[in-house]
């Protein structure tokens, strides 16, 4: 793991972050060349031209927590997204829809919002019985995603144990050969990132990339 900067998508999506806030946290990035900044829609202007001169990427949230905004709005925030000078999508499946089987239209959704740009398609794993994270991690493939992810704040997965989660990424996994695998939700740790990693994922999620630097630098 000797370019572990490089799978970290360094997340600031809190409601009450400032400009001055998303500034730092492109600093941080930059300082430590992460893979990208996620973060919400309405500072994807800021954060890309804070970034402007480095490879590393932002990445936009769209339509947390639970992905209920209907199907126009949706894709009329990820074109925003792209814009406004996005990379990647990180977009929250509609959990509601996946509970009812409505199978097919999430499928119609996710299709068009992949076409819009790079799309890591987040199931809300913690909401989800193990086969339906193997039925959604099946639909994020066919949609054509580069990426499908746990979950997003206020998913009960934050609360779970990291065993719990390591379980889900290794469903994940399965059902979705080929595509890759983000894990997220209260990876604090260099040792939970080395775990989340060993269940299979390729990108890590966390608000705690720069702690996580420091303990691989000691």
């Amino acid at each position: 793991m000797e370019n572990i900067a490089k799978i970290i998508d360094h997340t600031n999506i809190e409601k009450g972050a400032t400009a001055k806030d998303i500034k730092k946290t492109c600093d941080e990035a930059k300082k430590y060349n992460f893979r990208s900044v996620c973060i919400n829609p309405e500072w994807v202007k800021l954060a890309k031209q804070e970034l402007k001169y480095t490879d590393v990427m932002v990445v936009v949230l769209i339509d947390p927590p639970m992905g209920l905004s209907s199907e126009q709005r949706r894709l009329k925030m990820c074109e925003k997204a792209k814009r406004d000078g996005a990379d990647e999508l990180d977009v929250v499946m509609n959990i509601i829809d996946l509970k009812y089987e409505k199978y097919a239209r999430i499928l119609k959704n996710l299709k068009r919002i992949c076409k819009i740009l790079p799309t890591k398609v987040i199931i809300g794993s913690g909401y989800l019985t193990d086969n339906e994270i193997k039925i959604a991690s099946g639909i994020v493939k066919k949609a054509g995603a580069i990426c499908v992810k746990t979950a997003t704040f206020k998913d009960p997965l934050e609360h779970r144990e990291l065993k719990e989660k390591a379980v889900h990424l290794k469903i994940m996994k399965k059902s979705a050969p080929h595509v890759l695998i983000k894990a997220a939700g209260k990876i604090k740790t260099l040792k939970d990132l080395k775990m989340m990693v060993k269940a299979g994922a390729n990108i890590i999620g966390t608000s705690s990339g720069i702690e996580i630097m420091r303990e691989f630098k000691k």
